[in-house]
C-alpha cells in the first residue's frame, strides 16, 4: 500500500498564561495509506483537530515531520514548512464555512479562482462536483435558502473541486439532526469511491468514526491510544480508556485464583467467564452490556436490581460483588423487579487494577 500521510515524532506544545507550557500533541506517529478512510477519535481536547490543523498546514509543528505522497512538508528542524495551499488537500471544516454573500457557484468555485485556473475549466470542474454532490440546479442559490445538508454539501463539493488527493474532515456531521448525519455519512463514503482520495475523519462520536472508516485511532491528552480497525478497537481494547470510549462498559473489580474469577465483596461465588485471566490477583473485568447472558437455568447468581425497557432491548440492572453492571437482552427475554435470575460474561477482558491516584484522575476527569 503507498503511504499518503506519514507523520514521524510529531509535537506540539503552547504556552499559556494560566497553564504555561502545555503539549496537546505528544509524540505522534502513523501512518495513513492512500485510499485509506482513517478517523481520529477522542474526548473534546485531545489534540485531534491540532494534528488535523498541523497536517493541513494552518498549525506549525513544534518538532516533528510531515510527510504527504513522499514529500516532506512540515519539519521545524529543517526549516521546511509548505503553506496550506500548496499541499494538494481538501478541508471540510464543523461550522459549514460557506460564504454567505456568494451563490452556490461561486463558494464551490472560490478555490478556483485563487488558483487563477481558466473560467471555462472553472464552470466545467464546478457544475461536475455539484452533480457528484447532488447539488444540481442550484448554481445561483444562495446558502441562507439551503438547508443545512445542502449547505455541508457546498463545503464538501469546494473541496473536491480542487481534486485533491486527501480530503481532511473536522467533524464536518456534528452541526447536522441525526438523519441527516447518516446520509451524509454515505455521502462521504461515495464520494472517496468515486474520487479515490485519502480521508482523515476527526470526530468524537463512535458510531461516526465506526461507520466510516479503515483504521481508527482513539486518542487521550495528546497521545494515541490504540491504532487499528473498528473491529479489532471494539472487541480488543488496549486499555480501560479505549473499552469506555467505544462503547457502554462494565467494569467489575474481581479477584483471579486459580484459573477461577470471584467477583470482590461476594463472599466465595465465582463468576460464569467464557474467557479466564492469563494472572492471578486483583484485576478489573471489563465487558459490554451485549455480551452479558441472563437465564434462569445456571451461571452467576444475581438479582434484577432494576429493569428499563429500551427500544431495540431491555436494560438490567444487576449488583455484582461490590460493582453494579447493565445487562442488555432482547424483549423476548423478559426478567421482573426483584426477580432472581443467572448471569454468564462471554468476551470479557481483563485489565490491571488502577492506583488510586488514577482512579481520581478518571473521576476527575469523569470517564468511566
Amino acid at each position: 500500500m503507498t503511504e499518503q500521510i506519514v507523520l514521524e515524532h510529531v509535537t506540539k506544545t503552547f504556552t499559556t498564561k494560566e497553564l504555561g507550557s502545555v503539549t496537546a500533541v505528544n509524540d505522534f506517529n502513523l501512518t495513513v495509506h492512500k485510499g485509506e478512510c482513517f478517523s481520529f477519535l477522542g474526548p473534546s481536547g485531545c489534540g485531534k483537530t491540532t494534528t488535523l490543523r498541523m497536517i493541513a498546514g494552518f498549525e506549525d509543528l513544534s518538532s516533528g515531520s510531515i510527510y504527504l505522497g513522499g514529500k516532506l512538508v512540515s519539519d521545524r528542524s529543517k526549516n521546511i514548512y509548505l503553506p496550506p495551499e500548496k499541499r494538494g488537500l481538501g478541508m471540510v471544516f464543523q461550522a459549514f464555512a460557506v460564504w454567505p454573500h456568494l451563490n452556490v457557484f461561486d463558494n464551490i468555485a472560490y478555490p478556483l479562482k485563487v488558483k487563477r485556473v481558466p473560467k471555462n475549466e472553472i464552470k466545467e470542474k464546478v457544475l461536475k462536483a455539484m452533480h457528484y454532490c447532488n447539488l444540481d440546479g442550484l448554481e445561483k442559490t444562495f446558502p441562507s435558502d439551503l438547508s443545512g445538508g445542502q449547505q455541508q454539501r457546498i463545503a464538501l463539493a469546494r473541496a473536491i473541486v480542487v481534486n485533491p488527493e486527501a480530503m481532511l474532515l473536522d467533524e464536518p456531521l456534528s452541526n447536522l439532526d441525526p438523519h441527516l448525519r447518516e446520509s451524509m455519512r454515505f455521502e462521504i463514503k461515495r464520494l472517496q469511491k468515486e474520487f479515490g482520495f485519502t480521508i482523515i475523519f476527526v470526530t468524537h462520536d463512535q458510531s461516526e468514526a465506526m461507520a466510516l472508516s479503515d483504521r481508527m485511532l482513539i486518542m487521550d491528552m495528546g497521545n494515541i491510544q490504540q491504532i487499528g480497525t473498528p473491529a479489532e478497537l471494539y472487541n480488543h481494547p488496549v486499555n480501560r480508556f479505549v473499552h469506555s470510549f467505544l462503547g457502554q462498559s462494565n467494569f467489575i473489580n474481581v479477584v483471579a485464583e486459580n484459573g477461577k474469577v470471584y467477583p470482590k465483596g461476594k463472599g466465595g461465588t465465582e463468576l460464569w467467564v467464557d474467557n479466564k485471566p492469563s494472572k492471578s490477583g486483583e484485576q478489573v473485568l471489563a465487558c459490554r452490556p451485549n455480551t452479558m447472558e441472563l437465564n434462569r437455568e445456571s451461571g452467576f447468581p444475581c438479582r434484577i436490581v432494576k429493569r428499563t425497557f429500551k427500544t431495540d432491548f431491555v436494560e438490567y440492572l444487576l449488583n455484582i460483588g461490590e460493582d453494579n453492571a447493565i445487562v442488555q437482552a432482547p424483549h423476548r427475554v423478559l426478567f421482573q423487579n426483584g426477580e432472581n435470575c443467572f448471569l454468564k460474561i462471554h468476551n470479557a477482558v481483563y485489565y490491571e487494577k488502577e492506583s488510586e491516584e488514577a482512579v481520581k484522575e478518571r473521576e476527575r476527569r469523569n470517564i468511566v
